[in-house]
């Protein structure tokens, strides 16, 4: 199993370059980054994980720009997100923006994305958080094209452009790998049309991973990885979802001051140097 890091990346904690350094120095294989592009300030949708939005969410870096910075300053960190919320996005913008990352880190981007919890916030995108999902699916057919071919046009119900021209195009053949956050029946079934890994949350059990290996298969998808995204340090629990089949396990970072990050990399790197 390799071990990574997740974390938000905010003006309030450690510096990029720095981050992305210390990883490396600790043998991390990499790091996903959240993503969120404002807070409404009359925000209804209710926190998933229950209580307050924390504060970490109002002040996230774009994903992007950071996972830039982070690849000046490494050589082998995968750079992750975790997750794009792509229905929120623009869809050129973005497959310029993951392939140009993809082009200048040499071939070390993994595309995490998944549809979000926050409906005010995709309504401020035009997004209707009643479709969103069908949104999702029709927009990874259509990175896939902007990615892999030389004019690319796709008509869908939702997205639909006629032939363009879009470059630079990945590194990474045929395309950066798409990971599909969550664990919904709606998110399975986009991992096993359009998915080349899974990244589900903390708290998904060994058991549900093996029921998910197991339908995949059955799906024709065996061997699909999966990265379990901001898990705790707990022994027994990572040496569970090992033997079920997870391929990389990312410990949530808090967001803190340089020296604190660096202080609990320094734990969860030892924790993590037990299981190699």
């Amino acid at each position: 199993m390799d071990f990574g890091i997740s974390t938000f990346v905010t003006d309030e904690g450690i510096r990029p370059g720095v981050l992305g350094r210390a990883l490396e120095e600790r043998g991390f294989d990499s790091l996903f980054l959240a993503e969120h592009s404002h807070i409404p300030a009359s925000r209804e949708s209710p926190y998933p994980a229950g209580g307050d939005l924390p504060r970490i969410y109002y002040r996230t870096l774009d994903p992007f720009v950071t996972l830039a910075a982070i690849a000046e300053t490494t050589s082998n960190l995968l750079l992750g997100t975790g997750v794009a919320l792509l229905v929120q996005r623009d869809l050129f913008h973005t497959a310029k923006e993951v392939a140009s990352l993809d082009l200048i880190s040499g071939g070390r981007v993994l595309f995490g994305v998944g549809v979000g919890w926050n409906r005010e916030e995709m309504r401020n995108h035009g997004t209707d958080p009643r479709t969103r999902g069908s949104l999702l699916d029709e927009q990874l057919q259509a990175l896939k094209l902007l990615w892999t071919r030389e004019e690319a046009e796709f008509h869908g119900k939702f997205v639909d452009f006629d032939p363009v021209f879009s470059w630079p195009k990945p590194v990474q053949e045929p395309h950066p790998p798409i990971y599909i956050g969550g664990e919904s029946e709606a998110a399975l079934n986009r991992l096993a049309k359009y998915g080349d890994g899974w990244l589900p949350r903390p708290g998904t059990t060994p058991e549900e991973i093996r029921r998910v290996k197991g339908w995949l298969a059955e799906q024709g998808r065996g061997n699909v990885p999966m990265t379990i995204f901001g898990a705790r340090p707990d022994a027994g629990e990572v040496a569970a979802l090992a033997e079920a089949g997870v391929d990389r396990l990312t410990f949530l970072l808090p967001t803190l001051p340089e020296a604190e990050s660096l202080r609990k990399l320094d734990e969860f790197a030892r924790f993590a140097g037990g299981f190699r």
